[in-house]
Formats: structure tokens, sequence, C-alpha cells
């Protein structure tokens, strides 16, 4: 079956783990790996036979036939790099804090006008993990304010999510407000050093006008189970309860393991979500050629 050729920008952890992610894929072949200079990622894909350079994002420029591509690399070098990929015309996945295009979080907005979009913003790993929670409660009851934590063993964060950490809460924080619904919110992210590394953990507390609990446990259940379609390790640590007008949730991610451990369910989760937006794309574009 022919594929759709694809391209990963940044072959740190996040693009390393989407190579060997991308690789079970029935729609997307994994064409070039761009990075600065060489890494264990840039030797990964040489190892599959997958081509690659170290001289940056000029090189993906003349480079012919490439679909789609996944930014990992930083919230500043995405700036620099979106404009290039636009006129390229290169559908591109987004996955810093750059949110230069749309917001996409697939479980709440996939949909066909994202997929005519340029580029999309994956938002954050918080961002995917807990907007989804947010956007069913709202289904249910009304969300007047979102507060959201996120707790990621230290060991998984790497330079990137170290550097970005003001643009990760600030567009997780957007997010939980234009994906999720809620009027108002605020993000709160803990790098926990425990060890043994602890999974991550994300705890929603909604302020809803319209308390009634069965209605958001059938909706947030349901959210529950159509997350876990393209992310397993999805679970609950603490189904909906509610206080008051005071609704509070707690999801553990626990990532897959292809690359990294499985404790980093934080960098799996917002991989995973690429992954599949990425894979509807290319349905579409193959769908056209069959036609």
């Amino acid at each position: 079956m022919e594929k759709i050729k694809a391209a990963i920008i940044g072959p740190g952890n996040i693009g390393t783990d989407l190579l060997i992610k991308l690789g079970r894929s029935e729609y997307i072949q994994v064409d070039y790996v761009v990075g600065i200079q060489e890494s264990e990622g840039i030797n990964i894909a040489k190892e599959k036979g997958i081509a690659t350079t170290t001289n940056g994002i000029k090189d993906l420029m003349e480079r012919e036939g490439i679909q789609i591509a996944f930014d990992s690399t930083g919230a500043k070098p995405h700036l620099m790099h979106a404009p290039l990929l636009k006129e390229k015309g290169i559908f591109t996945l987004d996955l810093t804090p750059a949110a230069v295009g749309p917001y996409s979080v697939p479980s709440v907005n996939l949909n066909d006008e994202l997929l005519e979009e340029i580029n999309v913003n994956m938002v954050t790993c918080g961002g995917q993990a807990t907007v989804p929670i947010v956007a069913a409660i709202n289904e249910a009851a009304d969300v007047e304010y979102a507060e959201i934590i996120a707790s990621i063993s230290s060991k998984s964060a790497g330079p990137g999510t170290r550097k970005n950490i003001d643009e990760f809460t600030e567009t997780t924080r957007k997010a939980v407000e234009q994906v999720g619904g809620a009027d108002k919110a605020k993000v709160m992210i803990v790098l926990n050093p425990a060890e043994p590394p602890i999974y991550m953990r994300n705890t929603v507390y909604a302020k809803v006008k319209n308390p009634d609990i069965d209605k958001i446990k059938k909706s947030v259940n349901a959210m529950l189970e159509k997350i876990k379609e393209y992310v397993p390790g999805y679970t609950y640590l603490l189904e909906p309860i509610i206080k008051d007008d005071i609704v509070t949730v707690m999801i553990q991610v626990e990532g897959l393991g292809d690359f990294l451990p499985k404790y980093a369910g934080n960098l799996d989760i917002i991989n995973c979500a690429a992954v599949n937006i990425a894979e509807e794309y290319a349905r579409k574009l193959l769908e056209v050629k069959v036609k």
C-alpha cells in the first residue's frame, strides 16, 4: 500500500519516539529526519535506512515529496520553521508550545475543518491529558472555572520542556478555555524528582454551573474511552467526584514504552495525539488519490 511521506524535525526524545510509533503506521512513511547535530535519534533513523540531515530545515526545504511534518524542536525554532513549511505546502503537526496554528486535541476537535489547516498545534502534554476532561465536564455541566495541575517525572522533562515552562502553562491555559470550553482557567506544572519516577498525573478541578454528577460521570467516562483508543495507558486515578459545585477528576498516563520509559506518559500522549491526527490526514490524501 502506498504511504504518505513525512519528515520529523528535531530527533530528540519526542522526535525519536515519533519515529518508532510511525514505523507501525499503515498510512505514513518517515522519509526524512532533520536535526542540527549528530544524535542518538539521527543514528536510529540511519539504522532504519531513513535519510537524515544535520543541516536543519534548509535541507528539508530542498527535498521533494514530503507532505507531513512533525516539528518537535521548541517554541522559538518553530516560529522560524512554520512559514517555511507553509510556503512548501507541508501539513505540519507542531509539538511545541508555539501555537502558530489552531489548538488540536483529537478526542475533542479533530474534524475536516481542522485537517484543512496547514499547521495545527498539539498544545502540550498537559493539554492533551486534561483538555478532553474539561470538555467532557463542560458538555454536561458548563464549566465556569477550571484549574489544572500536571505532575510529571523530572526525568521525563528534557531541555525543551524546561526551556518552555512559561509557554507550556500559557498554551495549556488557552486550550483549556478555547477547546475545553472553560470560561476561565489556571494551569500549573510540577516536575517531581521522586524515585522511582512517577507516571504522569493530572488533576482537574472544575467549578460548574449545573452540578449533576451522573451526567458528568457519563460524559467523562465516554471521553476516557475515546482517548484510550489512541492512548491505551490513559486511566483514572480518581473518577469524577463532586462537592457543592466543584468537580474533581484525576488522570494517570502510562506510556507505551516505545523509545521512552513507560513513566514518560507526558511525552507519549502528545506523540500519540499527533500520530492520530496525521494518520487521519494521510487517509484523506490516500482516498483522494484512489478516487
